[in-house]
């Protein structure tokens, strides 16, 4: 108290009537259970009180009173003089009161609401919101005898605002906040509520940063866009397109939720190609600049993330500009739906805006207390209660208000009061900042939190239950919906667990852990188009913005590509490449060829393709071969052609032997031959010698009829008798019309093929040699022998066109010329088109192709390889490749042939294994034969002994002996079959002789 006039009124003892001035000075305990107590000192003003003490003249007087009290407290005045006999007392009734207050329950529970007021959402939370306040106060089962007060502060869409708006409530000893709408107000609040301790529950706010540990005291009922942004990526990746534009409000809602969309994408393989950010406050002039920016842009699928907007500005400029037809698609979050749910049946003309955009909705599942409620809400409407359609964001008000009261009855019931204490930062503040130093902290804040992350009812839009890990409310999923005819239509539902799907979440049964692609089902979308048929999502050029192509102008190998003379066109090989593959493209691409170099020395390739990647060109068409450098920084089209670095260098021809017959075999499959002749001549005389005669009579006649075996039967018709012989013969002539026909081809070959010789046999060779190497100007190949092959870059020489190289191949390493030319082999093909005195030494050493370069990620690249694959099936490809290197014959003809032409053993082992298997089987069967015939007759003779001629066989064999055996045996296998069989019929008869 300041000094200040005034009377006093009291009773007491003493002189006067104890009417007079005090002067009073005020020692404040703050806000608390415990009892505030002021000291009194002598001064003027005004007070009231009943106590005892003395006064004389005008006042002075001391007197002791309670002021006053509530339930939070009461206020003392305590006479310095008689403060030793006082303050027990006034510690008894302070201790009584504390008692008392503590046990006592509250009549009323303020709740703070901040929200914008005149806004989209805002005018149906606050009439949804003062409903369900109606209807807790209503309800005797919840918050018994105590009222539940909400106190709203309107955020005026300002941060700033928003802030103030919860100092506000905050003075009002609120136990909550409920809201704010707005994301980035959210941000600032929430600080606010985290220092005091005080829940906050938000039923608009979306921002998924919001769940970060940074805000523990956050907690809301609608979905936060990180399930909305993967909602968004699935309908993206479900209609197959690769890129997006996004279009946000450049705050902490539109930043972070196009965050979370960017995010999503990348998990797909997709992406956001162009990110284009609104001011908070953006007006027409904004939209236009931006829409215009991005149209000369490919991408033509258009995400749009803004707040609600009844006038839909966007999509109106997006109109005149021409960009709301069948090349374009636009997606929206759902502040669309929102909106549009929002609007009344008049404001409703203006749909025909929307025709064909697809948008989100948050999914409230169906049910009789949401019909009823509806039903309610438009007899509001009617009764003017309500100025606002009912939005999704309505519900989640009206549910938060029931969250907060389930919570506030379980917290009284629990704790038994509600009670704030000072914050001891505020109190050390200076006394200027008497306003903060009001704000107190709510001591059961922790509780009521825990108990809020505990709610689980059925509210009405849906189940109200919080993810205790992110203090996000679970999600229900979205409705997809879509703007034909002025009608907004559901053309299916996302959850998070089932993905697309035209069955509401709620009634799908099936795996919660993951989903198909294959399950993916949504209802036929209407496009901006007025079609079904969905968009591609983006567009190459068009004929204001053609595609502009860069061509190699190549000095030299123009029939690959130049430029017409007197004329900006360009023909050649790999122009009529792009041509044919671009008929088979399913969409018209305009373009325009632009020259890359002066076409008076070949341009370097590398910083062609650099320019396509730094998108100076939209792609490059030429003779451009495919190597790892430039795939790094390019996309490259299926290849066209295929080549691979080869060596050129001067070659003589062989000349021509009078021994050129031995050629097709080596020396080896001659002696082969040799011997197999010998073999099978011995095999064929021993098994027919018995039974042919024709191989028998004087040992001259029979050693000629064995070694001309072969060409007795061919020739003079001879045949043989033995079935083992001639199952041998016929093996024999099956290897033998193999070897003539192998024979006859390689010989063929031989005499018609020009064989051409080098010194050099290939690439380690001519490293090896340190001769000077020639390779062509702007090719890839001086990079790649300097670098990967370690050649040293001395013996490099730029050749810049086929006159250069044959003249450096004649001059010759001697002569300042160079021993060998290393290049693509298609430019080498062509090169030796019309040259006879050099050829290509080996096989290509490296293998890799020509393409087309295109910006990376160009979807015009992977349809023009298709395009390439399709020529080549069907044998265009070849008829252009005939067309412009095939008219005097096709250059790959030319090609050295280094390998050896001469046929050797490895190519005819598995006949001879084959010839020699049955070879041998046959003697081993004739050889038992004999050794079997020669048992029985040997055993035959020493059973019947007989007197026969001396010179017989039996007679010789009875006498033999054991070194005689052998002997004995080779004469019983020379006799003739029919002497054998004789003599086995006499010895089966009585004894006779053989004759």
């Amino acid at each position: 108290m300041e000094d200040g006039d005034g009377d006093g009124d009291g009773d007491g003892d003493g002189d006067g009537d104890g009417g007079g001035l005090i002067k009073q000075k005020a020692i404040e305990i703050f806000y608390s259970p415990v009892v505030n107590v002021r000291k009194m000192e002598d001064g003027d003003g005004d007070g009231d009180g009943d106590g005892d003490g003395d006064g004389d003249g005008d006042g002075g007087g001391d007197g002791l009173g309670v002021i006053s009290g509530s339930t939070h407290g009461c206020f003392i005045v305590v006479t310095m003089k008689h403060s030793v006999v006082v303050l027990p007392l006034v510690v008894l009734i302070w201790v009584f009161l504390n008692g008392c207050v503590y046990c006592q329950t509250p009549a009323g529970v303020n709740v703070g609401a901040i929200f914008t007021f005149n806004s989209v959402i805002g005018r149906a939370a606050r009439v949804a919101m003062k409903a369900a306040v109606a209807d807790v106060n209503a309800d005797p089962k919840i918050l018994k005898d105590i009222k539940l007060n909400l106190i709203e502060e309107d955020a005026n869409c300002s941060a700033f605002m928003g802030s103030v708006g919860a100092f506000k409530v905050l003075e009002e000893e609120v136990v909550a906040i409920i809201g704010p709408q707005s994301s980035a107000i959210a941000h600032m609040i929430s600080e606010i509520a985290n220092g005091l301790k005080v829940p906050q529950v938000s039923f608009a706010a979306t921002d998924p940063t919001l769940s970060a540990l940074q805000f523990p005291f956050f907690l809301r009922t609608t979905q936060s866009d990180f399930y909305q942004m993967a909602a968004m990526a699935d309908l993206v990746d479900f209609y197959g397109w690769k890129e997006v534009i996004a279009i946000f409000i450049d705050d902490d809602y539109g930043r972070n939720g196009i965050a979370a969309l960017d995010d999503e994408l990348e998990k797909k393989s997709l992406k956001i190609s162009h990110k284009f950010p609104l001011p908070i406050q953006f007006d027409v002039g904004n939209i236009t600049d931006m829409l215009n920016k991005s149209k000369v842009l490919s991408t033509r699928v258009y995400i749009v993330h803004v707040g609600p907007d009844p006038r839909f500005r966007i999509f109106t400029i997006a109109q005149k500009l021409e960009m709301m037809t069948n090349k374009y698609v636009w997606l929206a979050t759902d502040w669309l739906s929102t909106t549009l749910d929002s609007l009344t049946p008049m404001s409703q003309t203006s749909l025909h805006i929307l025709q064909g955009v697809v948008g989100l909705r948050q999914h409230i599942p169906d049910s009789s207390r949401k019909r009823a409620f509806v039903s309610r809400w438009k007899k509001m409407l009617q009764e003017g209660l309500a100025s606002s359609e009912l939005n999704t964001y309505g519900f989640h008000a009206y549910d938060t208000v029931w969250a907060v009261a389930h919570s506030i009855d379980k917290f009284i019931k629990e704790d038994g009061n509600i009670t704030f204490s000072p914050n001891d930062m505020l109190l050390k503040m200076n006394s200027t900042d008497r306003q903060m130093s009001n704000l107190k902290v709510f001591d059961g804040g922790s509780l009521l939190h825990r108990i809020l992350l505990q709610t689980n009812f059925t509210g009405l839009s849906g189940k109200v239950q919080f993810n205790q890990d992110n203090r996000n409310i679970v999600s229900d999923g979205y409705d997809v919906i879509n703007i034909d005819q002025m009608t907004v239509h559901t053309v299916g539902y996302w959850s998070n667990s089932s993905g697309f799907s035209v069955l509401p979440p709620e009634n799908l049964k099936r795996d919660q852990n993951s989903y198909s692609s294959l399950d993916q089902k949504l209802k036929n979308v209407t496009w901006p188009s007025g079609k079904t048929e969905t968009p591609r999502g983006w567009e190459i050029a068009n004929n204001e913005r053609p595609l502009r192509i860069g061509v190699p102008y190549r000095a030299s190998f123009v029939e690959f590509a130049t430029v017409l003379p007197n004329s900006h066109k360009m023909q050649g090989y790999c122009i009529d490449v792009f041509n044919a593959s671009r008929k088979y493209v399913p969409y018209d691409v305009p373009y325009i060829l632009e020259p890359f170099g002066d076409g008076h020395s070949n341009p370097n390739y590398y910083e062609l393709v650099q320019m396509v990647a730094n998108e100076v060109f939209d792609a490059a068409v030429g003779d451009i071969a495919i190597v790892t450098n430039r795939t790094k920084i390019v996309d490259f089209s299926q290849p066209y052609a295929t080549t691979g670095l080869v060596i050129v260098a001067p070659v003589r021809n062989s000349k021509s032997s009078a021994w050129v017959f031995l050629k097709p075999f080596t020396v080896e499959m001659w002696c082969v031959i040799g011997a197999s002749f010998v073999v099978i001549a011995v095999v064929i005389w021993i098994l027919e010698h018995r039974v042919n005669k024709d191989f028998r009579g004087p040992p001259k006649r029979q050693l000629i009829t064995m070694f001309l075996i072969v060409i007795v039967i061919l020739v003079l018709k001879e045949n043989t008798v033995s079935p083992l012989g001639r199952m041998v013969m016929v093996v024999w002539l099956f290897l033998l019309m193999v070897i003539t026909a192998s024979y006859t081809a390689s010989l063929t070959s031989i005499l018609t093929f020009q064989q051409l010789s080098s010194p050099i046999t290939g690439i380690d060779s001519l490293i090896a040699s340190n001769w000077p190497i020639g390779y062509q100007v702007g090719s890839f190949a001086y990079s790649y022998l300097a670098d990967n092959l370690y050649i040293p870059r001395s013996r490099l020489i730029s050749l810049g066109n086929p006159e250069e190289y044959a003249s450096a191949l004649r001059k010759g390493p001697k002569d300042g010329g160079v021993a060998a030319i290393i290049d693509e082999l298609l430019y080498v093909e062509l090169f030796l088109t019309n040259q006879t005195e050099f050829g290509i030494i080996g096989q290509p050493f490296t293998k890799s192709g020509w393409g087309f370069a295109f910006k990376r990620d160009s979807p015009l690249a992977i349809d023009i390889s298709t395009a390439i694959l399709k020529l080549s099936e069907n044998g265009e490809l070849q008829k252009i490749h005939e067309k412009w290197f095939c008219k005097m014959g096709c250059p790959g003809e030319r090609r050295q042939k280094t390998e050896s032409n001469q046929l050797n053993m490895i190519s005819f082992w598995g006949l001879y294994l084959l010839c020699g298997v049955f070879t041998l089987g046959a003697l081993l069967v004739f050889l038992l034969r004999m050794v079997r015939q020669f048992a029985r007759y040997k055993r035959q003779q020493q059973q019947q002994p007989q007197q026969t001629d001396p010179s017989s066989p039996s007679t010789v064999l009875s006498k033999a002996h054991c070194p005689q055996i052998i002997y004995s045996f080779f004469d019983f296998i020379d006799e003739k079959e029919e002497a054998i069989k004789k003599m086995f019929t006499q010895g089966d008869n009585p004894p006779g002789r053989i004759d």
